[in-house]
């Protein structure tokens, strides 16, 4: 069988130490395995370390550099340049551990899933704030949502790929700029009958930037996945519903961080899970997700990183 690893960069250095960790890392008995570099810069900034790093490693790595400033632009050239049964999503400030794709594949085996999303862990260094280590507000673990996987993300996934129903389905273009363009993506292969399931032991590690160690960058991020969420609610009853529900939450969460003010982690939690229920409610209405990818060439590196 065979595995495509689809990762989209964007003038990040780090992308060399995430192909060399894959490179490093265990792979699947008798699977073909190769790396797809989508670099989605104005110009193709990360072909010479890409390709040189490439030189060194045992896996094949494809470059392509795909102009646009819009993740949903490198997602989609990753997918179009993609021959294998299998895509794999990774990004580009990530490091894998040794037995990161065979957790994943050995959790598909049991479950027979179509798509598996593994956890990211957040990697803090000393400057980070106590209440954000103690929190851990920036590792993105996959949820079951009333025993079921809804959706997934593209920080740690497997997915099956050739000849099936979704082989077609593309990341929106108009979420490429804000994000939430994974969850939205999934959203659409479940509806056309993909099952999803978690692998708990299959794991990467992220890097945190300080410009994310802040609750206002926390909050922001959770107001866009909440808007993000809104996303299955497809027909007019079922946004009203929705919205309804998400107000009640809303408003409970806040009263919590009122009651937790004292304690910076556990009112940092209520906060977010509060304005996280507010951006599902400024979903269902149809409000507009700000953009944070691309923008004006001196704000861009920051943008791309909030969107990741």
């Amino acid at each position: 069988m065979s595995i495509d690893i689809c990762i989209c960069t964007f003038r990040r250095d780090h992308i060399a130490k995430t192909i060399l960790s894959i490179d490093a890392a265990q792979m699947p008995t008798g699977h073909d395995v190769r790396i797809i570099v989508t670099d989605n810069d104005d110009t193709p900034s990360a072909q010479h370390l890409v390709q040189e790093t490439a030189k060194s490693m045992q896996i094949p790595v494809l470059y392509q550099h795909v102009p646009g400033r819009n993740i949903s632009i490198a997602r989609n050239a990753g997918l179009e340049t993609a021959t294998a049964e299998w895509v794999a999503f990774l990004d580009d400030d990530e490091l894998v551990t040794p037995d990161w794709l065979v957790n994943l594949f050995s959790r598909q085996q049991a479950t027979g899933a179509d798509a598996i999303f593994g956890h990211s862990r957040a990697d803090y260094d000393d400057t980070a704030p106590d209440w954000i280590v103690q929190g851990d507000f920036h590792s993105q673990f996959a949820v079951m949502r009333g025993g079921e996987v809804e959706t997934g993300h593209t920080c740690n996934a497997l997915v099956r790929w050739s000849d099936t129903p979704w082989q077609m389905v593309r990341f929106d273009l108009a979420r490429g700029k804000s994000g939430g363009e994974d969850t939205e993506f999934f959203f659409r292969m479940r509806a056309l009958g993909a099952q999803f399931a978690i692998a708990d032991d299959s794991i990467v590690h992220e890097e945190v930037p300080e410009n994310r160690l802040t609750l206002q960058w926390l909050l922001r991020r959770r107001f866009r996945i909440g808007q993000s969420y809104s996303a299955h609610a497809t027909s007019v009853p079922a946004r009203v519903k929705l919205f309804a529900l998400a107000s009640v939450k809303s408003a409970y969460s806040f009263l919590r961080a009122l009651a937790a003010w004292p304690k910076a982690d556990r009112k940092a939690f209520w906060l977010m899970r509060g304005t996280m229920h507010a951006g599902v409610c400024a979903g269902c209405i149809g409000m507009r997700q700000r953009a944070l990818y691309g923008g004006s060439t001196s704000q861009t590196t920051v943008k791309q990183e909030e969107a990741l």
